[in-house]
């Protein structure tokens, strides 16, 4: 069930074998850790759901895509274990969207930030409008994109990860993100794409779950150790934002909202 409006949600249809996973947060979308833990469990579910065949995740609205973890929340830890905690979010997501033996269609409608290009990256098939720039910003705020880093570098190579990751204020087209392979499928309209998923959606319905869940155990290969790499990686920025730096950066953002 979606949580209250000013808080944000996550919520789950089932429909024609088909689970659409939606999250909202009115601060463009961002990433506090109550919705990145509920992500998590709407993946699980729906990965486990017997009628669903296929997982479509989008995010509500029609601007930003996702703007990357909450500066809210990002302001309010106050040590290196609720740092960890916090990052755990997304390690946690990640791995659900890794584990889950279904295919992942993400709709990418607008800007994506940070924690948001890793949704993107650890989705199984990505589909976008021309609007849907993406940008790596973490080094910005004196940390670093370490936990959605391995899915990111996973999806389009070491080379265009670095450069995301070491030019954080440079947005990305969403024509350069599907050259690299981050996105799929690049539309002009937002109808384009939504009718682009429903076509690939009625595709993935009509064929063999158990097939496609060995597609995606092989997809994956070479990941088992995410669980705890993952973890390990959210440690490091549990750390960094605690520094004077990120501090007065994140208070620098905050002031020009």
């Amino acid at each position: 069930m979606p949580t209250d409006l000013s808080n944000g949600y996550v919520k789950s249809n089932f429909s024609n074998h088909i689970a659409t996973i939606e999250f909202f947060h009115p601060q463009s979308n961002s990433l506090p850790l109550k919705i990145l833990d509920e992500l998590a469990q709407a993946i699980h579910y729906a990965g486990n759901d017997d009628e669903s065949r296929v997982i479509v995740l989008r995010s509500a609205g029609e601007k930003a895509f996702c703007a990357g973890a909450s500066f809210d929340e990002l302001a309010s830890i106050q040590d290196a274990d609720q740092g960890l905690k916090f990052f755990s979010g997304f390690a946690h997501v990640i791995n659900a969207m890794r584990t889950c033996p279904k295919f992942i269609i993400t709709r990418v409608h607008g800007k994506c930030v940070g924690g948001g290009v890793g949704l993107v990256a650890a989705s199984d098939y990505a589909i976008a409008t021309e609007q849907a720039e993406v940008k790596l910003s973490e080094l910005g705020i004196g940390i670093g994109p370490f936990v959605v880093g391995p899915a990111v570098e996973r999806r389009i190579g070491v080379s265009a990860f670095s450069q995301l990751a070491i030019d954080a204020g440079m947005w990305r087209s969403a024509q350069w993100a599907g050259r690299k392979g981050l996105f799929a499928e690049v539309h002009g309209l937002a109808a384009g794409m939504d009718e682009s998923i429903s076509n690939l959606c009625n595709t993935l319905t009509h064929s063999s779950p158990a097939a496609m869940a060995e597609m995606k155990k092989i997809f994956w290969k070479g990941t088992e150790n995410w669980d705890q790499l993952l973890l390990e990686r959210a440690a490091v920025s549990g750390r960094l934002v605690l520094s004077a730096f990120t501090r007065n950066a994140i208070e620098k953002f905050k002031s020009k909202k």
